[in-house]
């Protein structure tokens, strides 16, 4: 096979290449092993289902109904995209007797649109908006899988995890945000076998590179308001947008304009001493120095003194973090949480900030007690060792393989 993020390469015979791959998923779900003819995208995403507990026999749940996904999809970025979605691809899905569909960061479908008949064979599957499909929550799918790996992705057949879907194949692709490339969701295209060619994945692909033109285009007719974005969580060198530019910054400069932004009123010298470092010799002077580096990055006039302070008001995502958990928007402040803040920070302010924030959205979620938004915690970098989340999880989902992590956590603190 020439292209390996193609299902079938040319003059395959789908219904030889179903049966080969029924087998292989068999032989991996009873005996957990990865027989040859399975791709290497699929064979990667099948074993990340079967650690997230995923079993093939599952099914979607719906998280969001009525007036919540209404809500929800009115503020979310790719509504803006929607009608160039349906321009470009409207007619070949109804047509096709395929589906449109539309999903967030998340993997939660927000948009499924198309032919009625399909339409309804998909909605028996919870292939419907408000649906939560994952990869962490229903294995191997395209919507899902293109998520998490951050590119285009076809997914034929029985290459799909759960056995329910494997009748349908599906190709999408990730949309990001043109300002901080960071993956807003997927475009999504379902229907038959017939998706498995080369060209479906290529037009989706096109599809969402023309979605984040379209965004890109918005941004820039947006009026000026004055503030700036600045991009913290996941990252250790901060990303700003301000005036039309983008700057990375330096470890110690993203420090310090999160500190400046979280003070709108500013800091005095001895206030960010205390604040950005532990070593209680470093001088004013380092400080000064900093600060006067920092001043020629951003420009003239946006960093004033005397206290120090910004010019102008800067939005960060972990503004947005907090405000979502402070309205009880669980899901929409993990979906904003892009992992800890600054995690290279050693600064005693940033360390106190990042832990706060993460440790209120980890009560947030135990609180809300969603088995989805566990397991997506459970399953990242951050969270992977977090034994509370991983007891809570297990209480509600106390899969096989959810059980043994929690026992291999518990033995390496009794360990202790």
């Amino acid at each position: 096979m020439n292209d390996p993020w193609v299902a079938l390469e040319p003059g395959a015979d789908p219904a030889e290449r179903v049966r080969i791959l029924r087998r292989a998923h068999e032989t991996f779900t009873v005996a957990g092993t990865m027989p040859r003819p399975v791709r290497a995208v699929v064979a990667d995403s099948w074993r990340r289902s079967a650690r997230a507990g995923v079993g093939p026999d599952g099914t979607a749940s719906v998280e969001l109904t009525d007036g919540d996904l209404g809500a929800y999809r009115a503020e979310h970025p790719l509504a803006r995209v929607m009608p160039l979605f349906r321009e470009l691809m409207g007619t070949f899905a109804a047509d096709g007797e395929h589906l449109l569909a539309v999903c967030d960061a998340h993997g939660r479908l927000l948009w499924v649109e198309g032919h009625p008949a399909t339409r309804r064979q998909a909605g028996r599957m919870n292939f419907v908006p408000g649906a939560r499909w994952a990869e962490s929550a229903v294995g191997t799918n395209a919507p899902g899988t293109a998520v998490a790996v951050d590119r285009p992705v076809q997914v034929f057949a029985a290459e799909h995890f759960i056995r329910r879907v494997q009748p349908w194949t599906c190709a999408a692709a990730p949309v990001h945000d043109p300002r901080t490339g960071r993956v807003l969701g997927a475009v999504d295209i379902t229907g038959g076998d017939g998706l498995a060619h080369p060209h479906s994945l290529g037009f989706i692909q096109a599809v969402a590179r023309a979605a984040e033109s379209q965004l890109a285009l918005l941004d820039s007719g947006r009026p000026a308001t004055g503030a700036a974005e600045l991009t913290v969580l996941g990252r250790d060198e901060a990303l700003l947008l301000a005036h039309g530019r983008k700057l990375r910054l330096s470890r110690r400069h993203s420090e310090i304009l999160l500190l400046l932004a979280r003070h709108p009123e500013g800091l005095t010298g001895d206030e960010l001493l205390c604040a950005l470092y532990e070593d209680e010799s470093v001088t004013p002077v380092t400080l000064r120095a900093e600060l006067a580096r920092l001043r020629g990055v951003l420009g003239p006039g946006l960093l004033l003194s005397r206290p120090y302070r910004l010019a102008l008001p800067v939005e960060s995502d972990v503004d947005a973090v907090e405000r979502r958990l402070r309205a009880g928007a669980v899901t929409a402040a993990l979906s904003a949480y892009a992992g800890p803040l600054l995690p290279a920070s050693q600064a005693p302010a940033v360390v106190r900030l990042g832990r706060r924030l993460s440790d209120g959205l980890r009560a947030a979620l135990i609180a809300h007690g969603d088995p989805d938004l566990l397991a997506d915690w459970a399953h990242t970098p951050w969270g992977e060792d977090d034994l509370n989340v991983w007891r809570a999880l297990a209480a509600i989902r106390p899969t096989p393989t959810v059980r043994a992590r929690l026992s291999a956590l518990e033995a390496e603190l009794a360990a202790l």
